[in-house]
């Protein structure tokens, strides 16, 4: 069984040679952070992405393995009960995870391990892992976050209300992260991100 508290001062550690470290981004649904994931992890390969597990379905084009690992409530909530999961929650009606053996690994071999998780979840880490850097990504304004999310055409009326009633509310939250990043111009919110990581 990996520990976690030895990991934490390890990846603290001036001495240690390859620090691995955790960094978790947040924000509120359509902010943009899977986006700015995927160009991050372009540029940056020797970035470690952990892949969540959700009990929501594929959006067309997600591929199981790569995106999200998709799975049905009753095995999500069996991994609960064994432990799985370094965080998890529950998010307009489905689940989403994060695999801890695999991310703990990876911290331990010295990687930067980076989580895009939802703010439950992102709490449940600053918790845990109190070294963990942590990013809140926000919108340029709610209006546009609304106009972002609606653009998707993914979601029903009601799927989309309950978006925006919970981003509100984890909109008020962001002083709670390491640094805040708004999302206006694409290319800005990337190197603000890749500065705080690298530099």
């Amino acid at each position: 069984m990996i520990q976690v508290l030895p990991i934490q001062s390890s990846a603290t550690t001036k001495e240690s040679p390859n620090p691995g470290r955790l960094i978790v981004l947040t924000g509120p649904s359509g902010v943009g952070k899977g986006t700015l994931m995927r160009s991050l992890l372009q540029r940056h390969p020797q970035l470690y992405y952990s892949v969540s597990v959700t009990t929501r379905s594929p959006r067309p084009g997600e591929i199981d393995g790569k995106n999200y690992y998709f799975i049905n409530r009753s095995k999500f909530e069996q991994l609960i009960a064994e432990g799985e999961f370094l965080e998890w929650a529950e998010f307009t009606g489905n689940y989403y995870g994060t695999p801890r053996e695999a991310v703990l690994n990876q911290i331990n071999s010295g990687k930067l391990v980076v989580l895009e998780i939802e703010l439950e979840g992102a709490r449940q880490i600053r918790a845990s892992f109190p070294s963990a850097l942590s990013i809140f990504i926000l919108p340029p304004s709610f209006d546009e976050l609304e106009r972002r999310i609606r653009s998707r055409a993914q979601d029903s009326e009601e799927a989309i209300a309950r978006r925006l009633h919970r981003a509100q509310e984890e909109i008020k939250a962001a002083d709670e992260f390491d640094i805040q990043i708004v999302n206006d111009d694409f290319q800005t919110a990337l190197n603000d991100i890749e500065a705080a990581l690298f530099e």
